[in-house]
């Protein structure tokens, strides 16, 4: 099946992202694929500042076109992430729709960006948003699908758990920095996918020099093997891959891990 990853370039007008993110989904359909994904955080500015402003309950006005724009496509789309509203709470979301515009899956962030790098970058998301509590699969015909946002991709167990969960494609959301992206965006993106033996996408925002966060970029598909597929640069682009399910199944045959694992002697598990 054909993925395509939408970089969106992110203005500080909801209704422009909007409209752009709906117009590119069009054009990538338009292209032939069947699964479509936006960047996280793709109707607001990114930065803790932002989040409260922009913040909207779920469904609410983005999802609302998320769910049409899917409908009238035909498509899978995951809906990047925006931030949500609810109970007084806030939380860095990411929803999934299926081609007849129902909502499949709702992700909200399990693991929130809290770093302090000395000279280079510090964010602290846990200022503002709350982190979500569950992990997010959902079924389409060519195969399941996990849901990671971003920080989410640092940590292996989630990505071990979707690989249990019988998933063969995970898609991370995301924007790393100019301190982060060069250093670990690919790396950690190969890591999952070798190690779980799985396809892995990541959606990045194009880079906004102007912005006061400012992206790395680089929306990047890795297949099981650990080799990149399809890459962006930094601008505003859409990036279209082929995603070989029976290249997945020979790899895990050749290099049969899943199998091998020594359940014996340890073991990831899902708590809840």
């Amino acid at each position: 099946f054909r993925l395509a990853l939408i970089q969106l370039h992110v203005s500080a007008v909801k209704s422009d992202n909007l409209q752009r993110a709906c117009g590119l989904v069009r054009e990538a359909s338009a292209k032939g694929a069947n699964v479509v994904a936006l960047p996280e955080c793709f109707n607001s500015p990114y930065g803790t500042q932002y989040f409260k402003e922009y913040a909207e309950k779920i469904p609410g006005e983005s999802t609302q076109k998320l769910s049409e724009v899917a409908k009238e496509c035909s498509v899978y789309l995951i809906g990047g992430s925006i931030p949500e509203e609810d109970g007084g709470k806030l939380y860095n979301t990411c929803t999934v729709f299926g081609p007849d515009g129902a909502m499949l899956a709702k992700h909200r962030k399990v693991h929130l960006f809290d770093i302090n790098i000395p000279g280079k970058i510090q964010f602290k998301e846990s200022e503002t948003l709350s982190p979500g509590n569950s992990f997010s699969v959902f079924d389409t015909p060519y195969c399941k699908v996990g849901l990671g946002i971003c920080y989410d991709i640092r940590f292996a167990e989630m990505a071990q758990i979707y690989g249990q969960k019988g998933c063969q494609l995970l898609i991370y959301p995301g924007a790393f920095n100019l301190t982060t992206g060069p250093a670990h965006w690919e790396l950690l993106q190969r890591g999952r996918a070798v190690d779980n033996q799985v396809y892995v996408a990541t959606v990045s925002p194009a880079r906004d020099e102007k912005a006061s966060y400012v992206a790395w970029g680089h929306s990047t598909v890795v297949n099981p093997w650990g080799e990149v597929i399809a890459k962006a640069g930094a601008e505003e682009t859409v990036i279209y891959t082929d995603i070989d399910l029976k290249k997945l199944a020979e790899i895990r045959q050749q290099i049969p891990i899943l199998s091998q694992k020594r359940c014996d002697l340890y073991g990831v598990e899902m708590k809840k």
